[in-house]
């Protein structure tokens, strides 16, 4: 029955996203900080071509490989957003990994598990292990994929910009097994309309609610308000946002930029002054791509070659 169930997912994957050269469960044998879970996961098809991803509790990466012919072995882990509540798997995942193939830069969607108390021992960390194990994995096998060490970054939407800023900003301790000691620190970070923030101003309470439950302690909230835990180390970063968001306060990506500068980390930021929140790839509200100012700002970094 277990094998029949993961074929079919593996099914449902190939109809959804045809360009995905495979799709990895994230972690070898069990996954770590799990408990027994019952609810089934739930892949929703949306009217505007978006799929949405419910009670996800076994992570995995899905593998998109650019022509060897263009590829500069340059990789991004990718976290698609949904308030810790959902993944928005198409829009903020799949899609975003076939732009990135087109410049020649592997990409690896991350499936990450829903903070969920029945699910996990310790929900606060569970979307941060799956990500530093993503990292992990594309350096592990980054011969295999042709990528280069070096040149590994994360991406999030919304709440995956959360986790992607955590991850850019946690990686001194490690949260899953490291036996060798792999860099877990991304080398360089993007973020459109990420949470960033905990804090009670400018937060994202919902996620906040989500990962570390309501009315949480001072240092936790503070923990996880990723613009008070860039160091001099943090890797470079480039950032969008809408003015007009009424989800994500336009503050996260501001406050974060903010404390980039501070500590000397170059750093590229787009405030768009309409849009509001969710707007994927394409922001309706202008002419202007905002993927085509993250190439250029990753061409200008040296992550795409001259």
């Amino acid at each position: 029955m277990k094998k029949l169930a993961f074929v079919f997912f593996i099914s449902t994957i190939a109809m959804l996203n045809s360009d995905a050269q495979t799709t990895i469960n994230l972690y070898d044998g069990a996954v770590p900080n799990s408990k027994l879970y019952a609810t089934k996961e739930l892949w929703e098809p949306q009217d505007n071509g978006d799929t949405i991803v419910h009670f996800t509790s076994v992570p995995t990466l899905t593998i998109f490989l650019p022509d060897k012919k263009i590829a500069n072995r340059t990789a991004v882990v990718i976290c698609p957003g949904g308030g810790y509540w959902v993944t928005s798997i198409v829009k903020e995942g799949f899609a975003v990994a076939r732009e990135f193939n087109k410049w020649g830069v592997a990409a690896f969607v991350l499936k990450y598990r829903i903070p969920n108390d029945s699910s996990m021992m310790d929900k606060k960390v569970g979307p941060l292990q799956d990500a530093q194990r993503a990292i992990q994995l594309v350096r592990m096998h980054a011969k295999e994929w042709n990528v280069d060490a070096n040149k590994v970054g994360i991406m999030g939407f919304s709440a995956g910009g959360h986790l992607a800023s955590t991850a850019a900003t946690h990686f001194n301790h490690s949260y899953i097994d490291n036996p060798n000691n792999i860099s877990l620190r991304p080398d360089f970070s993007i973020f459109i309309y990420p949470v960033i923030s905990f804090q009670d101003s400018i937060g994202h309470i919902g996620s906040r609610d989500q990962l570390i439950d309501k009315n949480p302690p001072k240092q936790l909230r503070d923990s996880f308000s990723n613009e008070l835990q860039v160091t001099p180390q943090t890797p470079p970063a480039f950032l969008v946002h809408a003015t007009d968001d009424d989800v994500v306060p336009v503050m996260n990506s501001i406050t974060f930029y903010e404390a980039l500068l501070q500590n000397k980390i170059p750093a590229e930021m787009h405030i768009y002054k309409a849009g509001g929140h969710g707007f994927g790839m394409h922001n309706p509200t202008t002419k202007d791509e905002w993927v085509e100012r993250c190439k250029n700002w990753m061409q200008s970094m040296g992550w795409m070659g001259k």
